[in-house]
């Protein structure tokens, strides 16, 4: 990458002459109905998901390839991605008649490798991840003299997906409070936000991340671009550890903030575009709609027009499960507890009758102890206050509660485990990790633990993430506590000491 900046008229030069309309369309600019009524807002979506391949990324690829000169799209073009890119390379290189290489993880799915070579492009399987593909891309554009196109830090790129900007104000010239983008490189936002404040300068600018997926954010508050060591990866369409060069420098002059969201507000979002378009966002392309009731319910605005942009739809199906176990939770219309009730004759009315007419939407319960029965229940509620004022009347009624509604372990895994507690597992520790979801990623934890601990609590489900999520118990004596720690730090895993987590003493200890 060339070490130098274009300046705002030449972007917007490059964005107003921008080839993109030869493979995509002007999408709609959608009122949301309901979404509207519920945040007091006027809100409005650009509907990107409705491009031929169900994502923005077409732009910025066609733009490029359609600028390079004829020699080197004689030779072919080369890029590294596991998701939208890959399929926008692949019609960009259909349309123009030239050889494409797309380099992906091989642990892609492959609904997703049989779109791009639908495409006529050429698929390379290499490695266990993005960066383990981006390095042998490098590597292919070198000796087979390839071009390399870039999913986000390259001018053209930009350019080419800063056309939704111009799309968005010739559709509606009336006043605009903020634009919403997601960001992952940061492409998207680098180019909407160039145009729009060269042309309206008072519209404000709102990027929007996953939480652990906040590169953009760190970089923006450090002034630097920042490495972060690892990412999480349920919004995989914005799940980059490094924003670009060329849209961090635009993001610094024209981006006014930056707002950062977790997986269950991202859930909850799919489920409000759901509801007012039938239409099922991938987690990256809810990320505005997300950033976007945060910032209503930050700033207490009302009556403005705001606009997110539906950047994707290209959803794994089975991560549908997830989301709409989480969606509740992220719109705060459920709450978890752990209510802790005699063990007696009534004491279950008692404690159904203080629910009132609140509907139950999970219950769980097994019998462990002749005093007390800890159950664990998920109630409908309208908005988070009642959680609380809940929890305080069933202390004061002598039922100890406790609210679970933020609690990973609880939502992740003992909804689905609660069966008794194992007074035999002496010296029990429990950890949560996230393995990586391929073959092998088992056997490495097994094989890096050894025989020194038995196994005595494991669950696991499939998210349809890039991760999996697991809970562990392992019988650690406290002499091999050091012993221990060594085998975690070997691991190579994230993961998070549960073993104080109020969930487990109450329903596993």
């Amino acid at each position: 990458m060339k070490n130098y900046y274009l300046d705002l008229a030449t972007y917007v030069k490059k964005i107003e002459n921008s080839r993109v309309y030869d493979v995509a369309k002007n999408t709609p600019l959608e009122f949301q109905p309901n979404l509207s009524a519920r945040m007091g807002n006027h809100i409005l979506l650009k509907r990107e998901d409705m491009q031929s391949v169900f994502s923005f990324k077409l732009r910025g690829a066609y733009n490029k390839m359609a600028n390079l000169p004829a020699e080197a799209l004689n030779r072919g073009v080369i890029c590294a991605s596991a998701g939208n890119h890959a399929q926008g390379v692949a019609l960009a290189a259909q349309k123009l008649s030239c050889r494409a290489v797309i380099v992906m993880p091989t642990t892609t799915p492959l609904i997703k490798i049989n779109a791009v070579k639908s495409r006529g492009a050429e698929v390379v399987l290499f490695g266990d991840s993005y960066t383990d593909a981006y390095v042998h891309a490098l590597e292919l554009e070198k000796s087979e003299q390839l071009t390399f196109v870039h999913p986000y830090d390259d001018p053209d790129v930009i350019a080419g997906q800063g056309t939704i900007g111009l799309e968005i104000l010739e559709a509606h010239p009336q006043p605009i409070h903020a634009i919403f983008c997601c960001v992952g490189g940061g492409g998207l936002l680098a180019g909407i936000s160039a145009y729009v404040k060269a042309m309206r300068p008072d519209i404000k600018m709102i990027g929007v991340e996953a939480r652990d997926a906040e590169a953009m954010s760190d970089s923006l508050n450090l002034g630097k671009r920042v490495m972060l060591d690892q990412v999480g990866l349920f919004a995989d369409g914005a799940a980059v550890k490094q924003v670009g060069d060329h849209t961090f420098n635009l993001c610094q002059q024209y981006v006014d903030e930056m707002i950062v969201v977790d997986n269950d507000a991202i859930c909850a979002a799919i489920k409000d575009v759901f509801e007012d378009t039938r239409s099922i966002l991938e987690p990256a392309g809810a990320l505005s709609a997300a950033g976007m009731k945060e910032y209503i319910k930050r700033n207490n605005i009302k009556g403005e027009t705001l606009i997110g942009i539906a950047s994707g739809a290209n959803m794994n199906f089975d991560r549908l499960r997830f989301i709409a176990e989480r969606a509740e939770i992220g719109e705060k219309r459920e709450a978890i507890l752990a209510v802790t009730i005699p063990e007696k004759p009534g004491a279950f009315k008692t404690f159904c009758r203080l629910l009132g007419n609140r509907n139950i939407t999970e219950f769980n319960y097994r019998y462990s102890d002749p005093i007390n029965a800890h159950i664990f229940v998920g109630i409908a509620i309208t908005q988070t206050s009642e959680a609380t004022k809940l929890v305080s009347q069933l202390q004061v009624e002598g039922l100890p509660s406790i609210d679970l509604t933020d609690n990973e372990v609880a939502k992740l895994h003992l909804r689905h485990l609660v069966g008794g507690h194992a007074p035999q597992a002496k010296n029990e520790v429990v950890f949560r990790f996230e393995f990586p979801e391929k073959p092998g990623a088992l056997m490495k934890f097994l094989d890096t633990m050894g025989q020194n601990w038995n196994i005595s609590l494991f669950h696991y489900r499939n998210h349809g993430a890039d991760f999996g999520r697991v809970l562990v118990g392992m019988q650690v004596p406290p002499d091999e506590q050091d012993e221990f720690t060594h085998f975690l730090q070997n691991l190579g895993y994230p993961y998070w000491d549960e073993t104080q987590n109020p969930v487990y003493a109450l329903f596993l200890g």
